[in-house]
């Protein structure tokens, strides 16, 4: 009788031991706490990441926007300098034209006088 209850508890600790390890097996696959833990890390970082990349795209457009209108005042300036400029030689051009079609006038002047001599 002691070698037979002796082989009971032997299989029931047998069987014990398979259940547990059976069912913390189980656990572990339907419960994986390690991937929800990694996952939620995951999406941490990628929030960060948007976050950063958000400012920095922010502060781009921002010096980009500077730039621009830095620009457009040399732009704007330099227009103005131009335009002076062309005013400036045209009227030196009207004032060279003005004084070539004078002597003309007075070439044929001259001209016409000879002729009625």
């Amino acid at each position: 009788m002691k070698v037979t209850f002796a082989l009971f508890i032997v299989i029931m600790a047998t069987v014990g031991v398979f259940t547990a390890v059976s069912c913390s097996r189980k656990n572990e696959r339907t419960q994986p706490v390690k991937e929800v833990g990694t996952a939620e890390k995951a999406g941490a970082a990628l929030d960060r990441a948007s976050v950063k990349t958000g400012e920095a795209l922010n502060t781009a457009a921002e010096k980009t926007g500077e730039a621009l209108n830095t620009a457009a005042e040399k732009t704007s300036d330099v227009a103005k300098s131009a335009a002076e400029a062309t005013k400036d030689a045209t009227s030196r051009a009207a004032k060279k034209t003005g004084e070539v079609l004078e002597s003309a006038g007075e070439s044929l002047e001259k001209t016409g006088e000879d002729m009625q001599e």
